[in-house]
């Protein structure tokens, strides 16, 4: 009885153990590796788009002229790459990282006030602090977008 109960048991835990492995199709255990430099390059390129794009979404929502507008782009670029050097840099403690990019926050478009409207600023200030909502401006785009397409068939 004792020997049934013992070979239940390990036939139960190898049950899991092996179930619990990553496997491709063919039943091959995956390994964890590390990602090879073209992947790193190409997931760098795709993160410098995306944040390209989500730049791009957020000026469409700013009153700015052009000339405006390549300025701004300019400054949110640089936060972006310093807020990027704070997360890499090594701190000795966590609210010590939180400062540092609160201060970023604060001082980083101080000399773009006197370029731009009191609004537009405003606009800049929830962006940096995560309250700006993509979502809506690409729906924007797409209904105008569908319009514009509408508008040309019509016509």
């Amino acid at each position: 009885m004792k020997k049934l109960f013992l070979v239940a048991i390990t036939l139960f835990l190898s049950i899991n153990v092996h179930s619990q492995m990553r496997r491709d199709r063919m039943g091959n255990p995956q390994v964890q590796r590390e990602p090879t430099e073209q992947e790193l390059a190409k997931r760098e390129r795709e993160i410098e788009e995306r944040k390209q794009e989500y730049i791009t979404n957020f000026l469409s929502t700013l009153e700015a002229d052009e000339f405006q507008q390549v300025i701004i782009r300019q400054h949110l670029n640089s936060f972006y790459d310093a807020k990027l050097a704070l997360f890499k840099t090594p701190f000795e403690r966590k609210f010590e990282r939180q400062k540092a990019i609160e201060q970023l926050e604060k001082t980083h478009f101080e000399e773009l006030k006197s370029l731009i409207s009191e609004g537009d600023m405003k606009k800049i200030q929830e962006m940096v602090k995560g309250e700006f909502d993509e979502k809506e401006v690409v729906k924007e785009k797409k209904k105008k977008k569908k319009k514009r397409r509408k508008k040309d068939n019509d016509g």
